[in-house]
Order: C-alpha cells, then structure tokens, then sequence
C-alpha cells in the first residue's frame, strides 16, 4: 500500500470524456478504477457489465483496450469493505475497514495517472455489485465522507488480516521514513484468527529452488537461522546455510521467495531441523505484513464493545477521525 501522506484537498472528480458519466455530477469523491480487459457494455446510465460482472458507475476504454471504472467513492466502498472483510463481522468492525479503505483511496488517488487503483490487493480488493453484502454497505453509510488524517494530511493506512500480537512499523517493513502512527503496537485482541499460531515444515529441496538467485551458485540449502528481528519480533534477516556457505537473506525477499501463503508472516518464533535433516520446521504468528489495522484484532475489540473511533486510534495513535465536507 502507499505510505506517503497527501494533503487533505476538497474532493476532485475523474478526469472523464463521457457525457454520461454520473461521477461527473457527484458532489462527493469519484475515482477510476483499472479493471483490465474484457467484454464491457453499458446496461444502464449508471451500471455496466464486464465479462458478465456487473459494476456501479460507467467505464472507459483506454488506448490499450483496458476498462477504467468511473465509479462513485463511497459506491466503490460497498464492495470493497464486503470482500476485504467478513459481512458477519460486528458493525464498528466493518466501520473500521470502510474509514481505512476511504482514507487509502484519498491518500492514494493520483489525477496525473490515467487510473487510481487497481482491483486486487496491489490495492483493495474490488469486486463490483455482486460482491455487496448489506452489512458492509451500512458500514460505509454510517461512516460516509469519514477519514483518518494527522498533521494536516490524509494519514497513510495499511490493514492485513492478522498482527500475531503485535503490529509492524511501516519503516521496519518497507523501509520509508517512520511514521509515528505507524510505529507498531502491542495487539492482544487477534487470538481468535486461525492464523495466530502457525507451523510449517519446508523441505531444503524446496528451499533451494525458490531461494535460488540469493544463494551461492549450485549450492544446497541444509538450515535456517534468523539473523536479525526488528522490534516487533519479525525477521529481518535469514541466515540460509549452505554446502557452500552461508547466505544472508532479507527477511521480505525470504517470505516473498518461498511464498507468502507458505510462511504466512515474518514473526517468525523457532527454527529447528527435522530428525531426518531434510527440511526445517518454523512457527510462527500472524498472517500479512502486519502493518497498520490488525483486522482480526478490530474484530476482537469490536466484539468487546470498542467503537470504531477506538479502534482506530489503537491501530492509528495520534491520527485523527475527520469528516470531509
């Protein structure tokens, strides 16, 4: 997700060519969203198919054949908060996910581009009408035109599913420049996520074909051994062990490498060796990067009567909730 912050300006519109374009009119924030290819056709003057998929707003065709999404901020939010979180989530819960998803999108529109966001999780995920639930769109109605801002500014957010009992700073993961909100903090409220605890055994064999291109030329993996934690726990750096001799290893390229869904998270507790010496077994915590708003953690203090407004500032400390007028 972007981390630097923009100033907090009166909404803008979509730079658009079609006449017909209901963002055009609105009063509230319009963005473009990057759909890609595919077969796109009007239905009505504010709904379109893509590849059968039905959107709000309108489309438009871009040089290349892509389809940009012009669509009303807070309609874009319905489906966001419905597929970025669970719709049976309690409501401050997904509150706090429609004012994280509203304050990435303001943070990060960009009217020199020919888009803003992307539909995955390069961005949010975006998955038009079908993905609406009624809960998620009454948590984006309860907190409309709502933002986090600090010094003046739309805060950067970031969100991932599970902090494993503490959150990340954005500096230590990404290497920007520390952001005091971001600065990680103690969260006891993620236990429930089935990712809280986890155990993995990769084979060396495995290892040495994803680690390739960081190790030496035709060795063989045969350890692991964290390096270096940053304050948070996670590993930041992986010692690989090898017939032909060590490899130090950034933690990020470690996970990215073997896979993100294999090593779910870089807080990373021990590192053993299997009794038949042909693979390492790790355990660790949490799933994501871990920077920002832990969402099993909302859902926790959510469950436990904090409000919205609460949560945030435990994720976000020292940022403010505004309304944007």
């Amino acid at each position: 997700m972007a981390i630097a912050a923009a100033p907090l300006l009166a909404p803008r519109t979509a730079r658009a060519q079609n006449d017909v374009d209901p963002a055009m009119a609105s009063q509230r924030q319009a963005l473009r969203v990057l759909l890609g290819h595919g077969d796109a056709a009007a239905v009505s003057a504010d709904r379109f198919t893509l590849d059968g998929r039905l959107y709000r707003g309108t489309f438009q065709r871009q040089d290349d054949g892509s389809i940009v999404n012009l669509v009303d901020l807070e309609e874009y939010l319905y489906s966001v908060v419905s597929t970025e979180m669970p719709a049976r989530w309690p409501p401050a819960a997904l509150q706090v996910q429609a004012i994280c998803a509203r304050t990435y999108v303001l943070q990060r529109s960009d009217p020199r581009r020919n888009y803003d966001l992307v539909p995955s999780e390069l961005d949010q995920v975006y998955g038009g009408v079908t993905a609406e639930t009624a809960g998620a769109t009454s948590a984006v109605d309860a907190t409309s035109g709502e933002a986090l801002a600090f010094a003046h500014a739309f805060a950067s957010v970031a969100y991932s599913s599970c902090c494993g009992g503490h959150t990340e700073s954005s500096a230590d993961a990404w290497g920007n420049a520390a952001l005091p909100y971001l600065g990680g903090v103690p969260c006891p409220w993620c236990i429930d996520s089935p990712n809280y605890r986890w155990q993995r055994s990769l084979a060396f064999d495995t290892l040495t074909q994803r680690l390739t291109r960081a190790l030496p030329p035709a060795s063989r993996v045969q350890d692991l051994r964290i390096e270096a934690r940053d304050a948070s726990g996670r590993a930041r750096a992986v010692d690989v062990v090898t017939d032909l001799g060590d490899a130090n290893v950034p933690g990020s390229l470690f996970r990215r490498s073997v896979g993100a869904r294999v090593v779910p998270s870089l807080l990373i507790g021990s590192v053993a060796r299997t009794p038949d010496a042909a693979a390492v077994a790790i355990d660790g915590n949490g799933l994501g990067h871990g920077v920002g708003l832990c969402q099993w953690g909302a859902r926790g203090m959510a469950l436990a009567g904090r409000s919205a407004a609460e949560i945030l500032s435990f994720y976000f400390p020292g940022t403010d909730l505004q309304h944007l007028t």
